[in-house]
Order: structure tokens, then C-alpha cells, then sequence
């Protein structure tokens, strides 16, 4: 059977999950009974509740005698240590575009790499139902992109396809036919995608995704770059300098069949697949036949650009609502996430109760913390800092990403005024139709840290936010960080809902009544610029008198919530998260008084 190998590229919430749902159920590869859940590539549940693609994950389907396995890409930026390694696996990609948004950063962002590696496009213009899509500027756009990041005069003649993955069609024009479904789409790429090139030889493989099973044990997928490979056959790893890391026997090979993994007999030159049987090899390692000296040449990977502290939880509700709070469960946990993901880093303390863990973005540590408070986790967790870099001559750089913000004009002036604060250059200011403007800024990583919440709160809510590494350039100086002090609880308990309604002048709360507290524990936002110790525990006292006034029930103003992320960018430097799989606690790194005012002068001292 002849093979296909592509992959789909698109932009957070430009409906590639979706579209891949439909090319599943239209080719077959469902039974005409079977229930399947929505979003079926999205088998994690943070991906489901944030529709977004976090994990890059393979799929097949049949289509006119030809396999089709489709790669589904992450969009976001922050997990682009997926992308890279995956568009070695394919041979073409599809590259879907909003009818109204038009091509986005992070489309953008894997479009290139996607061109680097020499991939022929097919543009599929989605949503053409939306009552706002404008086809022809998108279309205008997309070519206007490809040049930008220096595509071939063969890539820049890529053929074009209208469709809504959600109604189940694609068509060459945006009116229909609609009753073809999504076989234009696919006879088009049997037609525009090359068969995958083999090459000559035994028996070879780059890692490109990696997960752990409980059954199998390390389950490797990658694309056979040459020969063939069989159950139980000898195998050896090659790391990427061509060192010798393993050898072992292949237990296994599962081929994607539909939504499932199949075992076969054998894989051939030019399939996607799955092998397990192996320890060590891990991601970007050439897994080849005994015989074979060499290792194959693997894509670079960006550098981490944040860096986040995980340390053990050792606040006074510590082991109160998680079960796994040691450092050496914690330890292991982040080792092995390592492990499967390229684009993180984890180095040990040298006081082995706390790890530096480096990554894309705080969105990619963040839904690490969640994927692990899930799991039954307790730790503490710092502010996100930024990687910098000195270069030869010893000047210090930072990264600077690429940032689009889509907001409506009449808030355009204030979203120009904070960035500026924040050291970005603007570099341009267009009407995007519709009364809105797309203004594009390149801005220090470590000034865009927080920003998201308070956009949304500049904006009422209108701006759409998307961020895209640029690259490394000299240290912008100051950032100015949170004018505002804390409010601190000053002894343990659970928090009055009469003392917080007498300390709301001071502030707005983070806490609820009734929530139990600590010393030292941040229980709101002071409305100056020090931090303040308060009661919160002191109830009204009561006595036999009749008050002359009405003794109404305390009225509160609803706390502010913070959810993971935007405690993660509020925090300043001496300010901790603390991570439980029931709450998200902010505290001082110091929870003794006098300890903090020692910290304090130390650090006047030493700033001095």
C-alpha cells in the first residue's frame, strides 16, 4: 500500500482537531455505531478544557487504497519542542487558516519551520461560514507570509482549498459544492504530497515522540528512515553525537490505525510508528540496526527562555491536602517529564529541596503545575525569570518575542502606553476590519511576564494576545514590576468573614471566609505600595446589649481569584505559589516576620 505522510498546522482555535475528527469519520475509520467522543485527537483533559493542541499526536486513515498518516501539531509557541522534531516526519503539511483571523504568530511560527525543512503547503482557508471572514485578504496574507520567511517559488505555488472542518467539507471554491465532504481535501494530498523518500540501507529511526506505558514501558514514535524492522529484532541507540547509549530488542511496533495502535509483523521504509522494548533512547536518538556507524542527523531545538523554581511545599498546611510532597517524588515526576519533553530543562539545587525548571513559557510550566497538582502533588513554585545569555565580547542578552495584539481601536492608545512601559518597540499598527487594530511589537520576555491579565482588564476583555520568540538582544534595562503591596495574615486559623469585611478598605481579598490561613500567607492586595500584617481571624464581640442600629449580616466583596497563571505572573521576587491539588495559596518566600526584615536588609545591603 503506498503511504502518505503529512501534517497539519494551524493556529490555537483555527479547528485542526476538529478537522481531523472529520477526515476520521469520513474515511471510514469509524464504525457506523461507534460513539467517539468530540475532539478526539485532544486525549488529555487540560487539552480538552483549554482547546488547545498540547501534545503532537499521530493518526492513519485509509483513503482510495493510499494510507494517509496525519501528524496533529501543537499551535501554541510554548510546546514548539513538539514541532520541530515532528515535521521531520512528514512530507507534506496542510496549513489551516481562519477565514477572518488569517494567519497568526504561532502559525507562523511552525509555518517556517515547516518551509525550512522543505515541506510542500497546502493552504486550507477554515471557518468560511463566519459572518466576519474576508478569504481573499487572508489568502493575500498567507502568500504575503510564506514570502516573508523565504519560501521556494514551488512552495509559493501551493494549491487552495475552502471549507468549514466543523459542517465536514472542503471544496477549490468557497461556495461548495458542500456534499463532497472532505474528499477534496484528501484527493488533493494524494495528488500534491510526495511519497516519503527512502533511502537505502538497514534498518534506521529518529525518536520524535516519546511516552511512557505501564505495560510496554518507553513507547517511541518516529518515521522508518530506511530498511525494515520486525518484532524482536536487535536494535541499537545512537545519541545525537553518535555515541553509543543502548542496545536491546524491539518487544513491539504499533502502527496507527484510526484513533488506535496496532501491533504488526513488520514496518517498511517511509511508515510512522511506534517501537517499545527500549530504556534509554529517548527523543531525537537514532534507533538503527546493529551494523549501522553513523547517527542521523536530528533538528535543532530552541532554547528554554523561562526558568521557574519547584520546591518542596513546607507551609504549615503542607501534606494536609496532597499526598505526594516529598522531594524525591517530585524529583522523579520532573525527570521523567523531561525525559519525553525536549523544550524543558531541570537542574537540582545544591539544596536538593528545590529544582530549576527551564522552558518555552510560563503556558508550558503552568500546565506542567496543573498536570501535576492533578496528580496529587504539593510544591511551592517562584516567580518565572528569563533565561538571559552573554554573547562573546560579555554584554548581556535577553530574549525578545515577537507580539500581535488584535484589540479595538478605541483601546489601542492605552495597550501602545503599557507596552512602552514594558520596553517593546513598536513595529507596526494596522486596521485588522471591523473597528479593530493589530499593533506588533517586539518585547522583552521578562516585560510580558503578568501582562495577559492585565490586557484583558485595559481592554475590556477585547484583545486577543499572541506571543512568538524573536530572539536574543541586548539587555533593555528596568522593567517597572507591581506598584502594590500585600496584606499578610499574622497568625494561623481560619479567616472571619466579619474581619475581612472590617479590612476591605485596606484592599481588595484573595481568600474566602472560612478559607484556613497562615503566618506569613497572602490574603489580598494592599492598596499601597508596603506590605501589611493583619487579623484575620478576629471575630465581633459579642455581648447582651442591643446595638441601636440594625445588626445586618456582613456583606462582602467577592474575592479576586487568582487562577494558576495569574498568580504565577503576579507574584514578585520574595513571593511564592503554593500548589496543592485543592487550592493555589500565594505566601512570602520568608513566613516569619523577623525573618523577612532580615532577608530585607540584607538584600538593601548587598543592592548597595
Amino acid at each position: 500500500m503506498s503511504i502518505r505522510n503529512i501534517a497539519i498546522i494551524a493556529h490555537v482555535d483555527h479547528g485542526k482537531t476538529t478537522l481531523v475528527d472529520e477526515l476520521l469519520k469520513q474515511s471510514g475509520s469509524f464504525r457506523e455505531n461507534q460513539r467517539v467522543a468530540e475532539r478526539v485527537m485532544d486525549s488529555n483533559d487540560l487539552e480538552k478544557e483549554r482547546g488547545i493542541t498540547i501534545l503532537a499526536k499521530a493518526t492513519s486513515v485509509e483513503w482510495k487504497g493510499t494510507r494517509i498518516n496525519i501528524v496533529d501539531t501543537p499551535g501554541h509557541a510554548d510546546f514548539g519542542g513538539e514541532v520541530e522534531r515532528i515535521l521531520s516526519m512528514v512530507d507534506g503539511a496542510i496549513v489551516l487558516v481562519d477565514a477572518s483571523e488569517g494567519p497568526m504568530p504561532q502559525t507562523k511560527f511552525v509555518v517556517g519551520k515547516a518551509l525550512k525543512v522543505g515541506l510542500k503547503p497546502i493552504v486550507a482557508i477554515n471557518k468560511i461560514d463566519r459572518p466576519d471572514g474576508r478569504h481573499e485578504e487572508v489568502i493575500n496574507e498567507v502568500f504575503d507570509l510564506f514570502a516573508a520567511l523565504d519560501a521556494t517559488d514551488e512552495q509559493l505555488d501551493f494549491p487552495i482549498l475552502y471549507g468549514s472542518g466543523r459542517d465536514g467539507w472542503m471544496n477549490v471554491n468557497p461556495e461548495g459544492p458542500k456534499d463532497q465532504g472532505m474528499g477534496p481535501l484528501l484527493d488533493l494530498v494524494l495528488n500534491h504530497v510526495p511519497e516519503p523518500t527512502v533511502a537505502e540501507g538497514p534498518f534506521r529511526m529518529i525518536g520524535t515522540i516519546l511516552e511512557a506505558n505501564p505495560f510496554l514501558g518507553r513507547i517511541i514514535t518516529g518515521r522508518v528512515h530506511s530498511g525494515s524492522v520486525k518484532p524482536n529484532q536487535a536494535v541499537k541507540v545512537l545519541g545525537q553525537d553518535g555515541k553509543l547509549l543502548e542496545t536491546g530488542r524491539i518487544s513491539k511496533i504499533l502502527a496507527f490505525r484510526g484513533i488506535e495502535r496496532q501491533p504488526i509483523e513488520e514496518a517498511h521504509a517511509g511508515d510512522i510508528v511506534a517501537i517499545a522494548g527500549l530504556t534509554k533512547g529517548t527523543v531525537a536518538d537514532t534507533f538503527c540496526d546493529p551494523s549501522v556507524a553513523e547517527a542521523l542527523k536530528a533538528q535543532p531545538i530552541d532554547p528554554p527562555t523561562v526558568t521557574m523554581s519547584f520546591i518542596v511545599n513546607d507551609s504549615p498546611l503542607a501534606g494536609t491536602e496532597g499526598d505526594k510532597v516529598t522531594s524525591r517524588v517530585i524529583r522523579d515526576r520532573l525527570f521523567k517529564e523531561a525525559e519525553g519533553n525536549v523544550a524543558l530543562k531541570i537542574e537540582e539545587s545544591s539544596e536538593k529541596d528545590s529544582f530549576f525548571v527551564s522552558g518555552r513559557g510560563e503556558l508550558q510550566l503552568a500546565v506542567l503545575i496543573e498536570t501535576m497538582r492533578r496528580e496529587g502533588f504539593e510544591l511551592a513554585v517562584s516567580r518565572p525569570r528569563v533565561v538571559m545569555h552573554k554573547d562573546e565580547s560579555g554584554q548581556l542578552l535577553e530574549p525578545v518575542e515577537e507580539v500581535v495584539i488584535d484589540v479595538d481601536e478605541e483601546y489601542s492608545g492605552v495597550v501602545v502606553q503599557k507596552m512602552s512601559e514594558r520596553k517593546a518597540e513598536m513595529v507596526e499598527l494596522r486596521p485588522s476590519g471591523g473597528n479593530r487594530v493589530r499593533l506588533v511589537f517586539f518585547a522583552p520576555t521578562r516585560g510580558l511576564i503578568g501582562y495577559q491579565s492585565e490586557l484583558l482588564t485595559d481592554t475590556r476583555g477585547t484583545a486577543i494576545m499572541n506571543r512568538l520568540f524573536h530572539d536574543y538582544q541586548p539587555y533593555k534595562g528596568e522593567i517597572g514590576g507591581r506598584i502594590n503591596g500585600v496584606l499578610l495574615a499574622n497568625e494561623p486559623g481560619e479567616a472571619v468573614a466579619y474581619a475581612l469585611f472590617n479590612l476591605e478598605d485596606r484592599g481588595p481579598m484573595v481568600i474566602e471566609p472560612g478559607e484556613k490561613v497562615y503566618e506569613g500567607m497572602i490574603i489580598g492586595i494592599h492598596t499601597r505600595d508596603n506590605d501589611l500584617e493583619v487579623n484575620v481571624l478576629k471575630g465581633k464581640k459579642l455581648t447582651n446589649m442591643r446595638a441601636a442600629g440594625k445588626d445586618e449580616a456582613v456583606r462582602l466583596t467577592p474575592p479576586i481569584k487568582m487562577t494558576l497563571e495569574r498568580a504565577l505572573s503576579w507574584i514578585q521576587d520574595d513571593e511564592l505559589v503554593e500548589v496543592t491539588p485543592k487550592s493555589i495559596r500565594l505566601r512570602k518566600l520568608h513566613l516569619d516576620p523577623h525573618e523577612r526584615k532580615r532577608f530585607e536588609k540584607a538584600r538593601t545591603a548587598g543592592a548597595a
